[in-house]
């Protein structure tokens, strides 16, 4: 195993220990753009925006649905079976390929299961954990105007006889995400981004300032789910592992049930590698110049015939392209949907027809975007143990790090471009929806963020520089440290590091 997991592990711990002391800065950064506040959650989630209330919109008892029922409810009944069958697939897969290792529930197993009963449990539910604006994918639903998401944490929310300890939070969201507009609605995207941007004074209620009265169970357009599915322990023959599986369900309006969909850019990999007029037809789609240029911004919507309805997400990974999977695999090795030569050359026709790239200059840059537009590589991603927005526990009696810090480097880093978004469909202006790679901030937001973590601050990416300058990838030339720090390089081969203090 190379060094860079461990480097990551150590770097999680140390900022953690440090977010709470960043609180008032990631406060400010998600202003305008997320609802975190302890207090506001709970309240919003005794009120209409609890997870029920959603989808039982005609309920009108006042305690929560444990989730025994709801997922008794026939509009969720399809999601309990599409998990099962991915727990069903994992544990077979993992009986061939690991054939000296046990897997299940429990201690004594050496890949030890999330216990599913739990996620269908009379003593648990889902408690809202936070609201986050994404009207910077308004590209993606013009008509909608983006989506806003409602955050749900699985809690055990009875506590055990004798045990005096809070209720814990389990590795387990749902989203729920909702039209930021709804149909038939006049309202345009310019009055709703205005109410974002217009924060209430401190202490007013999210339910009252304006932000989610458009909001409710007629905007639902489909469920995300992010559950840690299995977990291995430091043995003889491993590091530690984490498995996160990710699954999207669409609402069917005439089924009146969530059903599984394709995940928005999340290429089948194993399908494409096995499919050689598949893998051909995606190639040729993708190095087509006009594709390669939003693949290149990051606004690329893959159409769905290459795309897969599940995805495990490993958790740690470094910084190596061997760590990132499983998008790189489709240009390394036998039978990968592109070689070098191809990719350069599309490179090269892109620019010579006056396609300008801000992201991809480079083999290593189409392979990083390549990972990081899929869900999988995304979470994987400077996440917060294989989420990007774990959310704030306002049930904890003593919140630790992880119940106080709402959500991950990344998610506050992107904060600056989404804002910029919101303000620009406010005044009416054409957004830039552009975005950079998952590790990195655009530099557009550098004056804000400069010298903070999320940037060119300790712990944040960066490029080893080397000597002379044209040895540099261009796609991470730019990728520089804060005065006082050094990039230092994780991988055995990459020059992608992270920003330390300098060594004497």
């Amino acid at each position: 195993m190379s060094r860079a997991p461990r480097i990551l592990v150590i770097v999680f711990a140390l900022l953690c220990g440090a977010l709470p002391a960043r609180a008032a800065q990631d406060a400010a950064l998600d202003r305008g753009t997320a609802i975190t506040d302890p207090a506001t959650l709970r309240e919003l989630d005794d009120g209409k925006f609890r997870l029920d209330r959603m989808l039982l919109p005609e309920r009108s008892a006042d305690t929560p649905l444990a989730n025994s029922e709801l997922f008794a409810v026939p509009s969720m009944v399809p999601v309990r079976q599409a998990i099962d069958g991915e727990f069903d697939r994992y544990v077979a897969r993992h009986g061939v390929s690991l054939p000296k290792e046990t897997i299940g529930v429990g201690d004594g197993f050496d890949f030890q299961l999330f216990d599913r009963a739990l996620a269908y449990s009379a003593d648990t539910r889902f408690v809202l954990a936070g609201i986050v604006n994404r009207m910077d994918r308004t590209y993606a639903a013009e008509a909608s105007c983006g989506e806003i998401r409602l955050i749900y944490r699985l809690t055990r929310v009875h506590k055990a006889a004798g045990d005096d300890a809070s209720p814990p939070r389990l590795p387990m969201t749902l989203n729920l995400v909702l039209k930021a507009k709804g149909e038939g609605s006049a309202i345009t995207c310019s009055e709703i981004a205005d109410r974002w941007l217009a924060v209430p004074p401190a202490g007013t209620v999210a339910a009252t300032d304006g932000r989610l009265d458009l909001i409710d169970y007629q905007n639902i357009d489909r469920i995300e789910t992010n559950l840690q599915i299995a977990h291995a322990p430091k043995s003889s023959v491993r590091d530690f592992r984490t498995d996160y599986l990710l699954k999207v369900f669409r609402y069917d309006r005439s089924a009146r049930a969530f059903m599984e969909a394709p995940m928005e850019n999340q290429i089948d990999r194993a399908r494409l590698l096995a499919d050689d007029d598949l893998k051909r037809e995606f190639r040729v789609w993708l190095l087509d110049p006009n594709n390669l240029a939003a693949f290149d911004r990051g606004t690329l919507l893959i159409p769905e015939k290459f795309l897969a309805t599940s995805a495990i997400a490993p958790t740690p990974v470094g910084f190596d392209p061997s760590d990132l999977e499983p998008e790189f695999g489709l240009v390394h090795g036998e039978g990968a949907a592109f070689s070098e030569a191809e990719v350069v050359a599309a490179l090269r026709k892109a620019a010579e027809s006056g396609v300008r790239l801000q992201n991809i200059r480079s083999l290593a840059g189409f392979e990083r975007r390549l990972n990081d537009v899929t869900c999988s590589g995304c979470h994987q991603t400077r996440g917060i143990g294989g989420f990007h927005f774990p959310g704030v526990d306002w049930m904890a009696d003593k919140p630790s790090n992880s119940a106080v810090v709402p959500a991950s480097p990344h998610f506050f880093g992107d904060q600056v471009r989404r804002r910029d978004i919101l303000a620009s469909l406010h005044d009416g202006k054409p957004p830039d929806y552009s975005r950079g790679f998952a590790g990195r901030p655009q530099s557009r937001g550098s004056a804000e963020l400069a010298g903070t973590n999320y940037l060119d601050g300790w712990g944040a990416h960066c490029y080893v520089q080397g000597k002379p300058a044209t040895n540099n990838d261009a796609s991470f030339r730019d990728w520089t440290c804060a005065e006082g720090l050094s990039c230092q390089a994780a991988g055995k081969t990459s020059r992608i590091g992270m920003c330390f203090v300098k060594s004497r």
